[in-house]
């Protein structure tokens, strides 16, 4: 069980340290003070893809940061990358600091952690502002025809083969990140070089995100495992018009398995919301933490 030993990246306000969680020891980067927001990012980032938002936000919030267990500075284990594994060290992580309760805001996989949180835990999160990722009540008949976007997890969720891409093909981790922001500019040279990197560290935790996602995620989706649980807290889902992979058809439907739920498509972006339009994010967060209190 490792910690990245890379310099971390600067951002002006952060302070970091790390807690002990579920057998790992989980880096986080705290900016502002006030009420408490917690940040997950997706793949394949870490608490830095909240650069360019959390400037925005942290003059009135606890800004807290996650590193998900095995990406950025977080311990590497050799288990615990399953949504549900996840979402524990999540709930944890909120015990651990004193939290009872907290907005929560998830990009990407990220979202797809938050999602579950919520179903499971409604009373430890005022709201949700999920960026990015389809919720679980998509029906197959959505789902089925836009399978083929996700081609490139086929190059990394498989043992061996998975790890070996991300940490020996940068030009692939490149690629991703490119094409998920259709504004060439969304990404400094500096910016893709710090994500490939550290996606080449934590190779072993993306290659076993997406394999545990195969093995539980879509038999439990196909099953209806999640579907048959409400949504009791007050979430936001924006997504991007242009997003390569969870396009706006992914993000209809949810709001008769929600108590309040609503959905905006922003225009002339794609999978990287935080990055491309921060200002429009905080101020989504913004309306949804002023109407839940």
């Amino acid at each position: 069980m490792t910690i990245s030993n890379r310099p971390m990246p600067d951002l002006e306000g952060a302070e970091h340290r790390w807690v002990e969680v579920r057998g790992a020891r989980l880096h986080l980067a705290e900016l502002g003070s006030g009420e408490p927001v917690l940040l997950l990012h997706g793949f394949p980032q870490h608490w830095y893809a909240w650069r360019r938002l959390a400037p925005l936000l942290a003059s009135d919030h606890r800004l807290i940061c996650v590193d998900l267990r095995g990406f950025g500075w977080s311990e590497q284990t050799e288990r615990g990358y399953d949504t549900d594994s996840l979402g524990a060290d999540v709930l944890a992580l909120l015990d651990a600091l004193g939290l009872d309760r907290v907005t929560l805001v998830g990009h990407s996989w990220g979202a797809a952690v938050g999602f579950r949180v919520c179903q499971q835990a409604p009373e430890r999160f005022r709201a949700f502002l999920a960026l990015n990722m389809a919720h679980p009540w998509t029906a197959h008949r959505q789902v089925l025809p836009n399978l083929w976007r996700m081609w490139f997890t086929a190059f990394i969720e498989y043992p061996v083969v998975g790890r070996l891409v991300l940490r020996h093909w940068p030009a692939f981790t490149r690629h991703l990140l490119r094409r998920a922001a259709p504004d060439p500019g969304c990404w400094s040279a500096a910016e893709l070089t710090e994500f490939t990197e550290a996606t080449r560290q934590s190779a072993r935790a993306g290659q076993s995100l997406f394999w545990q996602y195969v093995l539980r995620d879509i038999p439990a989706g196909f099953r209806g495992t999640h579907r048959r649980r409400r949504l009791a807290v007050p979430t936001v889902v924006l997504g991007g018009e242009h997003d390569p992979v969870i396009p706006p058809a992914l993000l209809l439907g949810a709001e008769p398995n929600a108590e309040d739920l609503t959905v905006s498509v922003l225009p002339g972006v794609g999978g990287h919301l935080p990055e491309e339009c921060p200002a429009q994010v905080a101020e989504a967060l913004w309306k949804l933490i002023a109407r839940t209190g």
